[in-house]
């Protein structure tokens, strides 16, 4: 936007000071004050933006921890959004971790004590009956561009937490419109309350959830089901982004649901392509290819199942392999160690059946007492170049293992990814230490510099989704695709990968730097119209030249505008 937009808003008084996307507080002009009938109703000083946001970031520093600050935020946000999005966006490095991960992983865990006004959509399995009346009830009149939703049975590293699940919801909406902007009038936050097996909460008189075990089977199914159906019915163009679903259901849903709608898991799908950009940028400084590479992904859950997919499909666009070849690149443990043969239909999920290793391979590999083969001998027989941790198995790769790797490949490239900090696999410094300062790494939160010898520093990236699935998403909506195609989000991960500061320089980060994420996402988002478009998976008549303008005017930005009074309603 080069000039400020003007609005034609209907609220008057109170209405107009309560409504969090048409409140500016202290920011109304005198003559706003007076059309709007808001003298008397604000103090005299008339305040720009900034000094609000000054203003508001004194008041924030006030409080003592990181849970008193989100919940101070939230209400904030439930107040008057320009300034919320305003003032994260000016403090974005710092506030992040407050308004997502780790603070929200606490205030969703605290959920129901801390409850104080909805946030969102609470779809409940007892009202199953009514949930097409109720879904049309609260998204009357809307134009909705992206649904969030989540059952809340993974959340964040801290497992089921029931109807706290809004939570999650609510803050990936918020970091769409922060990194990608996304007009947070057109988000909707969801909570699927299926129940919870968490007994900490079935147990606490003040749970504002259904106190009932979890639904499975054809009940959880048919819900779903109806869920998805009501936002393909009502709004086609949109993009329907599953959160934080159970292992069983995570990537079930989305192969379900991948090919009906424009439909997006964050775990599975942002988790693999952020890390696929990290690994292409490695690639890029040891001067190989993704072809070359072995990898070991220990952790075979959603993440690291979404992480091997996202590789593997990576290496058949971009190198040109077939599926089975790709697949003979990658070597998955989980808490029965090495995936492979001998352990039995009992022990392999229907999802990791491509990725099963014959016996045969492993025959004079020493097992333990259970007949497992564990990360060690697999590293040793291996010799990856790429090792991959989302276990959230803290220590994970051990000393013997990071050496046992850097005797096997020049450049290791080192990935724990598990959140939070303190269950990563490996500290880089570790790792950096036991590879003579040859290893790549990334992590999944941030991390200080390694110190090299001679007193160099290697930046360590953070493999955050944030640098990616904002772009996606935003890209998908942008061009009105029909499904978000894997294509979509390969040419999304490369033009992430093209912008990591180690292609210029391979002591610095594999991955942009955080603090730039608007602008990175703005060209993933980019990328991925433009190959809907080449494609033609867009539902859009324009060409793919008019991208990256139509990209710019699309964005929502936090900005007052000016008012005018239209009491027929509201409008741009």
């Amino acid at each position: 936007m080069t000039t400020e937009p003007v609005f034609r808003v209907a609220l008057r008084g109170g209405a107009l000071l309560t409504s969090p996307r048409w409140n500016k507080g202290t920011a109304f002009s005198a003559a706003e004050r007076k059309a709007f009938g808001l003298i008397g109703r604000l103090p005299h000083k008339i305040n720009s933006l900034d000094d609000q946001c000054n203003r508001a970031y004194d008041q924030l520093c006030a409080h003592e921890n990181d849970l008193r600050k989100n919940t101070f935020l939230q209400s904030m946000k439930d107040q008057n959004w320009v300034l919320y999005y305003a003032l994260i966006g000016r403090h974005l490095r710092e506030l992040m971790p407050i308004i997502y991960t780790p603070t929200e992983a606490d205030a969703i865990a605290n959920y129901s004590h801390l409850f104080r006004r909805s946030e969102g959509l609470y779809l409940t399995f007892t009202q199953e009956d009514t949930m097409e009346e109720d879904f049309l009830e609260q998204t009357k009149g809307r134009d909705i561009d992206l649904v969030v939703c989540s059952d809340a049975e993974a959340i964040l590293g801290i497992g089921d937490q029931g109807v706290g699940g809004i939570g999650i919801a609510s803050a990936k909406s918020t970091v769409y419109t922060l990194l990608a902007g996304m007009d947070p009038s057109k988000t909707l936050s969801v909570t699927l309350d299926v129940g919870t097996n968490n007994q900490d909460l079935l147990k606490d008189p003040l749970y504002v959830g259904w106190p009932h075990e979890r639904v499975r089977g054809d009940d959880y199914d048919r819900f779903i089901d109806k869920f998805v159906q009501l936002v393909r019915k009502n709004y086609p163009h949109s993009l329907l982004h599953f959160e934080d679903f159970g292992v069983t259901n995570a990537n079930r849903l989305l192969e379900r649901y991948r090919e009906q709608h424009t439909v997006f898991n964050d775990d599975v799908q942002g988790t693999g392509a952020v890390t696929l950009a990290c690994i292409m940028s490695a690639v890029g400084v040891t001067k190989s290819r993704l072809a070359d590479q072995r990898f070991v992904i220990y952790g075979a859950g959603s993440a690291g199942l979404g992480i091997t997919r996202q590789l593997r499909d990576g290496l058949v666009n971009i190198d040109n392999l077939s599926v089975e070849e790709a697949n003979k690149r990658f070597y998955l443990l989980d808490k029965f160690g090495l995936v492979r043969q001998s352990l039995g239909p009992s022990k392999i999920r229907d999802a990791l059946h491509e990725f099963v290793r014959s016996d045969e391979e492993w025959s004079g590999v020493a097992a333990n007492d259970q007949g497992e083969i564990g990360l060690l001998e697999v590293v040793k027989k291996v010799k990856p170049t790429v090792l991959i941790g989302c276990s959230t198995h803290a220590g994970a790769f051990t000393e013997d293992v990071v050496r046992a790797m850097a005797k096997g490949t020049d450049r290791p490239i080192i990935l724990p990814l598990s959140n939070p900090s303190r269950l990563h696999e490996v500290k880089p410094q570790d790792a950096n230490d036991w590879t003579d300062g040859k290893a790549l790494l990334a992590t999944g939160s941030p991390f200080p510099p390694c110190k090299q010898p001679g007193g160099k520093e290697y930046i360590v990236a953070e493999c955050n989704n944030a640098l990616i699935y904002p772009g996606l998403g935003f890209g998908a909506v942008l061009a009105q695709s029909r499904t978000l195609t894997d294509t979509m989000i390969i040419s999304g991960t490369r033009r992430l990968a093209s912008l990591a500061p180690a292609l210029k320089d391979p002591d610095d980060a594999l991955l942009p730097d955080f603090g730039d994420a608007p602008a990175v996402n703005l060209e993933v988002a980019i990328a991925v119209a433009e190959q809907a478009i080449d494609e033609g998976s867009a539902g859009v008549s324009w060409k793919k030249e008019d991208v990256r303008e139509r990209a710019k005017a699309f964005q929502w930005r936090p900005i007052y505008g000016t008012y005018e009074y239209n009491p027929e309603g509201a409008q741009e």
